[in-house]
């Protein structure tokens, strides 16, 4: 009896331990898989746990006890529990399942209403979300790429080598700019150098500006010679290691320059960065243009903190910029003297404007005396000093850039800097010529399309050029339409390709297309280089080409050779020595209908042109041997005695000319 109440008593607190859980902790099949693990210490924990949360909060001595008759048989209950571990675990599994499908209502079964969870079933249940993730569930709704643990590792590893090879270089680059100085300037430059070889220019260039920075732009004014002595650095590895050195600083000080300005900053980072600017025109790193630029906008805008930088410009570079470009320091003159006069009663401080245009008629009248605290003496020392330490090469160093340049760099591309890499939009855009291609293919009829696709014309480009070719008035217009198409580079070779594939594919000779050709090769000599290869490709491959294809290659060579479009030369790609049938008949069938249809004089300068030139002796040798023993070979019995005197006399007339300078060469 004892153990019948023991065991009913079980069962209602494992009911109320289910019925107290949350109801997301069910419908999520987290009970499921703690049934699952049949373990009977979970669920006692959670019967206690709910034990705990039914009694009542009053004193200890208030709440009620259990009978003394279930005291006495709670001491028996380790015997009776161990042996009947594995059927009772049995037995929870069965009763979860079927306390979870009983209360579902498909049986009519109302469920009851569940107390809140307390914190230590949510943190339970937190827990076990953490770990279980079920299908249709998911912690991260944010879609990322998937990244396999070898290739994430290899990331992170190269991630953090480039990390501290960085960190390592910038601790060099700053040991060796807090050394720098005027006597050590020689060795600092040299190390810089050596740093510039061993490492590559973009982490150097990099490293350097953010160095340099840090150490002359401050709130606080720099010393002249501190920011003299740093320039000349900049510049002795912008003249001796390349441009891009100067060129990268001087975009990172400019674009600084401009967004501090913009921000009305109260400290001295324009002053120290517009003096950053003028030493970089001291030392012949940028042109004067920048400084025209910068005072101009100073000038229009014309505060008084305008005013203060266009005075702390001038008395560094202004007699410098009268040297350099004196017409534009008088404009520059004429424009702040009329911005003075319309903002006298706009700014308070009128002395600083009068001041600044004393200092402008000093530098006009080329009167040194007129300017306070001028000394040019420390940039002439340090030019000297320059000039020892560059290794002049001969070529312009200094970078003739505007302000306007400089500040969309990112847009319009740096053009100051020779093979600068730009990842920006193109300047010069494609899609505007592949509408216009589009556009053009509109306009033909549905006919020469499929003509174009029969043909294997499968690009928007060939298949543009096509048309021109089918829908042309004569060759003129043909050129003309070509030319307008706007091809480039690798896409211009394609329409030696056509013109030399639709005259192949020609039932009969047709002249358009030699026509056609040669007003291309006498337009670019890059379309006779192509014509070149592209009948070498057809001279090599006659085995495969038709009797029609070959009659037509024959006509046209022979017409751009008589032309002198192309040079007799091009005959030097065919091996003499093993001459096969095909191209023996070819070989006769362009040199007969060169020497039968050339006039005497355009034909001694066709074969002249090839007997001045050391390396076609084999060519020239070849060329009398064929036309010695094969094309006068059997004459007299293929053709008439007249035709047969006639080639003879060709033939002659073209030996002669090849040997025409080849005699004096032997002398």
């Amino acid at each position: 009896e004892q153990q019948l109440q023991k065991s009913t008593r079980k069962k209602k607190q494992e009911e109320t331990a289910v019925e107290k859980l949350p109801q997301s902790f069910l419908r999520d099949g987290l009970g499921y898989v703690l049934g699952a693990l049949g373990s009977r210490a979970g669920l006692s924990g959670l019967c206690e746990s709910s034990d705990e949360e039914e009694a009542p909060s009053g004193p200890p001595e208030n709440r009620p006890g259990p009978p003394e008759d279930e005291e006495e048989s709670g001491e028996d209950e380790e015997g009776p529990e161990d042996t009947s571990e594995p059927s009772e675990g049995d037995d929870v599994e069965g009763r979860w399942e079927s306390e979870s499908s009983s209360s579902t209502p498909e049986d009519g079964g109302v469920p009851e209403a569940s107390e809140p969870p307390s914190e230590q079933e949510e943190e339970e249940s937190h827990l076990v979300s953490n770990f279980i993730v079920f299908p249709g569930k998911s912690r991260d709704h944010s879609a990322t790429k998937y990244v396999p643990p070898q290739v994430r590792k290899a990331q992170e590893t190269l991630d953090d080598k480039k990390r501290e090879e960085l960190g390592r270089l910038k601790k060099m680059v700053n040991g060796l700019i807090n050394r720098l100085s005027e006597p050590n300037l020689s060795s600092i430059s040299g190390q810089m150098e050596d740093l510039y070889m061993a490492n590559s220019r973009k982490d150097m260039n990099e490293t350097l500006t953010d160095v340099l920075m840090n150490a002359c732009v401050t709130a606080v004014a720099m010393p002249a010679r501190l920011m003299m002595e740093h320039i000349l650095l900049v510049s002795i590895l912008h003249h001796n290691v390349g441009i891009e050195v100067g060129a990268h600083f001087l975009e990172a000080v400019v674009k600084k320059f401009d967004e501090i300005c913009k921000s009305d900053a109260e400290g001295k980072e324009c002053e120290n960065l517009l003096a950053l600017i003028a030493h970089l025109y001291n030392f012949h790193v940028v042109h004067s243009l920048l400084i025209f630029d910068i005072l101009k906008k100073l000038v229009s805008i014309f505060t008084e903190k305008e005013i203060e930088m266009i005075l702390f410009l001038l008395k560094n570079v202004g007699f410098s910029l009268r040297k350099d470009d004196a017409l534009a320091l008088k404009e520059l003159i004429t424009e702040a003297q009329r911005k003075a006069n319309t903002a006298e009663k706009k700014l308070q401080d009128q002395t600083r404007v009068r001041f600044m245009l004393e200092t402008m008629l000093a530098l006009r009248n080329n009167d040194m005396r007129k300017i306070p605290g001028y000394d040019p003496e420390p940039v002439e020392k340090l030019r000297k000093l320059q000039r020892t330490l560059v290794r002049s090469s001969g070529k312009e160093t200094q970078l003739r850039v505007s302000l306007e340049s400089l500040l969309s760099a990112d847009q319009v591309g740096r053009w100051w800097i020779v093979g600068s890499s730009w990842s920006g939009a193109p300047m010069i855009n494609d899609t505007n010529n592949k509408t216009q291609q589009k556009l053009h293919i509109g306009k033909v009829s549905s006919k020469i399309m499929e003509l174009a696709r029969k043909q294997r014309m499968n690009t928007d480009i060939r298949r543009s050029i096509f048309c021109v070719l089918m829908t042309s008035e004569d060759f003129l217009d043909a050129f003309e339409k070509l030319l307008k198409l706007g091809l480039k580079d690798q896409q211009e070779r394609e329409i030696v390709h056509v013109i030399l594939y639709c005259c192949l594919q020609e039932k009969t000779y047709n002249p358009f297309y030699a026509f056609l050709a040669n007003k291309f090769c006498e337009c670019e000599r890059r379309f006779q280089m192509t014509f070149q290869f592209s009948i070498w490709d057809k001279i090599r491959d006659l085995e495969n080409l038709s009797a029609s294809a070959i009659s037509n290659l024959v006509s046209l060579l022979a017409h751009l050779l008589r032309t002198k479009s192309l040079p007799l030369s091009v005959l030097k790609v065919i091996e003499f020595s093993e001459l096969d049938k095909p191209k023996v008949r070819f070989l006769r069938q362009v040199l007969s209908m060169l020497l039968t249809e050339t006039d005497a004089e355009e034909l001694s300068d066709i074969f002249v042109r090839v007997s001045d030139n050391p390396k076609l002796g084999m060519l020239r040798e070849s060329l009398k041997l064929f036309l010695t023993h094969f094309l006068l070979k059997n004459v007299q019995a293929k053709k008439s005695p007249e035709e047969a005197s006639f080639l003879k006399e060709r033939v002659e007339l073209a030996t002669k000319a090849l040997q025409a300078k080849e005699s004096k060469l032997k002398l």
